[in-house]
């Protein structure tokens, strides 16, 4: 029996092809390249979340030394940074375990360019691969090892020195979409 009865959702943002994230953090500045040809899925759902403010003042809640910074869960908004670093429950749920209400098509088989190389942006997902709603992780360093099951959807072009200073807890002030 399947765990999720709902349809994979599709995005109705229209792909322009140029889009650019520009993540506003406690640390810094982050602007990531999208990758609307490898990952059009993704690149749609993240861009439509953004621009709905659904990012807005979450915080990061999972950071694994040389490994990854996760964040994107609406679960962490109304939660101190303090509480939100030491995976207390909030008053809407455990950090990373919330999301959009929906879930995406995986696309990391079809994906020519799903290389997790240093500050390459990827979404997170539970065990089934079309799970994948809001959350995502920067890599801390290449990690190779999740090319064949995890989505990569963007390349950090600015500000890799503050994805390298973010820890649990520090707050996603905003992303916006800009396009080059």
């Amino acid at each position: 029996m399947a765990l999720f009865k709902d349809p994979l959702y599709t995005p109705k943002y229209t792909l322009q092809g140029n889009e650019i994230a520009v993540f506003e953090t406690s640390c810094g500045t982050i602007r990531v390249r999208l990758d609307a040809d490898g990952a059009p899925i993704h690149v749609a759902n993240f861009c439509e979340l953004a621009l709905a403010g659904f990012y807005d003042e979450t915080k990061f809640h999972r950071y694994v030394p040389g490994f990854v910074i996760q964040g994107g869960d609406p679960n962490t908004r109304d939660m101190e940074p303090e509480a939100v670093a030491a995976g207390q429950r909030g008053p809407k749920g455990a950090p990373g375990t919330g999301g959009p209400g929906y879930r995406i098509r995986e696309e990391f088989t079809t994906n020519p360019r799903n290389l997790h190389v240093d500050g390459a942006l990827a979404m997170a997902r539970s065990q089934d691969p079309n799970s994948a709603g809001s959350q995502f992780y920067f890599c801390l360093g290449a990690q190779h090892g999740l090319d064949s099951g995890y989505t990569v959807f963007g390349r950090t072009i600015e500000g890799k020195e503050n994805i390298s200073s973010l820890r649990a807890g520090d707050v996603l002030q905003s992303v916006t979409i800009e396009y080059a």
